[in-house]
């Protein structure tokens, strides 16, 4: 089984009493690594007391569930970052772990996706832990740690997959809202109320000027 990306449904029941969840309910998910591979479970507040005491798990984080959205209705359009990016994890096919990555963050930056952890292998490579914010799906997403000179190549062919423009030609308008980000480490999350005990950093205030520094002065009207 690839490793490198999958796909994890959150439940709509209690993997523990078996209870569906109500629309607005609070939900904690748990992500271990069985003998297939990563396994997600979903508790209400009362089992996931008792999961917290079990520990041994990879992750986990708090949600509020919401009822699936209506199958969207068939219609012929042009492939969205989105639609790529289940389409390639759903292909496992290693030679595309980078784009699959950079159309990861776009949907980060875009608030389709949440991450909910980062995850170091014992080998060091990273694993990148999405959450759908709408459907609540997970999709674990192989980090290649590209360098700054194979970020262009990358998203040259994130657009042309996209159907954007082929290399080297000018980016039309209507492909504009699905480009690729220039830094994917620069991407930044959407707060998130964490799982207990897990503290999240806050963006640094803005500085004000130091004592003596000179503010240009707006330049006098036209006469």
């Amino acid at each position: 089984m690839n490793q490198d990306w999958n796909i994890k449904a959150r439940g709509h029941a209690c993997s523990g009493c078996q209870t569906a969840f109500a629309d607005g309910q609070p939900y904690y998910s748990r992500l271990r690594f069985g003998e297939e591979g990563y396994e997600r479970a979903d508790f209400c507040e009362p089992c996931w007391q008792q999961q917290e005491q079990e520990g041994a798990h990879l992750s986990s984080w708090r949600g509020t569930y919401r009822p699936p959205p209506p199958a969207p209705e068939p219609a012929l359009k042009k492939e969205t970052a989105e639609s790529l990016f289940r389409k390639l994890i759903e292909e496992e096919d290693r030679t595309q772990r980078n784009t699959v990555y950079i159309l990861g963050v776009m949907l980060e930056r875009r608030r389709i996706l949440v991450e909910r952890d980062i995850r170091t292998l014992d080998n060091g490579d990273r694993v990148l832990v999405y959450e759908h914010r709408k459907s609540g799906e997970t999709f674990l997403v192989a980090d290649p740690q590209l360098r700054l000179d194979q970020l262009e190549h990358v998203q040259e062919e994130v657009v042309t997959m996209l159907g954007g423009r082929k290399p080297g030609e000018s980016a039309p308008e209507e492909a504009a809202s699905e480009q690729p980000p220039s830094e994917p480490d620069a991407a930044a999350p959407a707060a998130e109320e964490p799982a207990p005990g897990e503290q999240r950093a806050t963006d640094p205030a803005p500085t004000e000027p130091a004592a003596g520094d000179k503010v240009p002065s707006e330049p006098p009207p036209a006469t």
